[in-house]
């Protein structure tokens, strides 16, 4: 012991002081403690397991545990004195992780217009390799109440085809009770919207979430104030269904409300009217050991799309809309089934949103609707896992976050496979079929369709 805390000091772990009060501790623990943590049975006891009717012999086996188990105790004063010196050491409390993906992609064969996937910049004809997610994530509790957690990506801009570092998440949980059930979130942190929204692209299968879903918080983070709530139960299933390979989406409360600025991610508020949100999820546990997962969730607010001059009609304008903002409102379902070893996922969300009049030249306030379902197995070998997928998406409406909000339809399917050998790294092989898929990012904002396409994705996770 006495090595062990030489070398935590050489290291600089403690200090020459923290280090002399260890050393004392623990040599003033050794001078107490007896010879024997456990001494030898008495006569009676021996007796006793053998001729366990002997008078005498089962009170004589008690108080030789009794004494054995009191010897057995350790002092508590080098315990004490060891969580007294690591108190203040933040690394004790705070811990480093991260993961990232390096992604090829490339189109088979398309009709129509030039394929856009608005999350993906490795869909294009000139792309080839890309880095397109580097997370580094620093988190831990400041104190018993104060949970913090930064996340930075090195390669945050997709649309500009620039590597930036871009802040993805910075926010505080503040907890009302020792066991965390009640919480407020403050900062940047994700929408509590949609159950795919919330579960990380470390553990997603298909590379990218369904359009229908992800545009309504493109980015799926804003800065805003939440409030969660679950009960200590319930946070642990959230954790067992991330921490055992079963692809969860993470700890949003069974009830989540909160007020967003609406804009997206890294971006000021335009209006000075918060979006409201509010969520009910709850996981249950069945008696064969299945895990399944259902929830509501719905927001409403006014959102200010970006504009710019495009020919429409044969007329070069900029599109007009509302000073304040347009609408924007949704509500949705969620239902999932854990893959153990077949699984389920399946959301649908319905409600009104920024869109592109093209007769009239104005963003309006329109009907939207869309959704997916993925079905899943998983197969846990010695060489790892293995996890096939499939998956349908649909969408159709207006796409805010795009400039001049143009109307947007997807339909496409997907088939892939992960593989998972280790912890620290996987490999992914997807085949896309495009149906139709609107290119949003230039006018006349045509639709590319039929298109085929592979995807190649290596991740590692530290």
């Amino acid at each position: 012991m006495i090595k062990l805390l030489k070398v935590l000091k050489d290291l600089g772990s403690i200090t020459e002081s923290e280090y002399q009060m260890l050393v004392d501790a623990a040599q003033a623990e050794a001078k107490a403690a007896p010879v024997s943590a456990v001494p030898a049975l008495p006569p009676a006891a021996s007796v006793a397991a053998t001729t366990p009717s002997t008078p005498g012999a089962k009170d004589a086996q008690k108080a030789a545990g009794a004494k054995a188990e009191s010897t057995a105790k350790p002092d508590p004063a080098f315990g004490d004195a060891l969580k007294q010196s690591l108190k203040d050491k933040w690394y004790e409390r705070f811990g480093v992780r991260g993961y990232a993906q390096l992604r090829y992609s490339r189109i088979l064969d398309n009709e129509g217009a030039d394929l856009f996937v608005p999350n993906d910049g490795s869909v294009s004809e000139t792309s080839s390799f890309l880095i397109r997610r580097g997370r580094v994530i620093l988190s831990g509790d400041a104190t018993e109440r104060l949970f913090v957690y930064a996340q930075a990506d090195l390669n945050g801009s997709i649309s500009t085809g620039d590597f930036v570092l871009s802040m993805r998440d910075y926010y505080a949980d503040l907890a009302f009770d020792k066991d965390k059930e009640y919480r407020v979130r403050l900062g940047q942190s994700k929408v509590p919207f949609g159950w795919v929204n919330l579960q990380s692209s470390q553990n997603r299968a298909p590379v990218e979430r369904p359009d229908a879903l992800n545009n309504a918080v493109e980015g799926e983070r804003d800065i805003g104030a939440f409030f969660y709530w679950a009960p200590k139960e319930t946070r642990q299933i959230y954790r067992d269904l991330v921490r055992s390979g079963l692809k969860g989406s993470g700890d949003y409360g069974v009830a989540g409300v909160g007020a967003y600025s609406g804009q997206g991610l890294n971006r000021l508020d335009l209006n000075g009217e918060p979006h409201l949100v509010a969520r009910f999820n709850y996981p249950w546990k069945l008696q064969n050991g299945q895990y399944i997962e259902a929830g509501v969730q719905g927001y409403h607010g006014k959102f200010v799309s970006p504009v710019s001059s495009i020919n429409l009609n044969g007329t070069s304008l900029t599109p007009t809309r509302a000073a304040d903002g347009v609408v924007d409102q949704r509500v949705g379902g969620s239902f999932i089934w854990y893959p153990q070893p077949f699984g389920v996922e399946a959301e649908w969300n319905i409600g009104r949103g920024p869109e592109l009049n093209r007769s009239s030249g104005r963003i309006e306030s329109e009907l939207l609707h869309g959704g997916y379902v993925q079905i899943a197995y998983r197969i846990d070998k010695n060489h790892g896992d293995w996890y096939p997928f499939a998956r349908w998406q649909y969408f159709d409406g207006g796409r805010k976050f795009a400039s001049n909000a143009p109307h947007s339809r997807v339909h496409e399917f997907d088939i892939g496979l992960e593989w998972q050998p280790w912890t620290e790294f996987e490999v992914m092989v997807s085949y896309t079929h495009t149906f139709e898929r609107t290119n949003t990012r230039v006018s006349p904002y045509n639709d590319s369709q039929d298109s085929n396409r592979l995807t190649f994705q290596a991740q590692f996770n530290f």
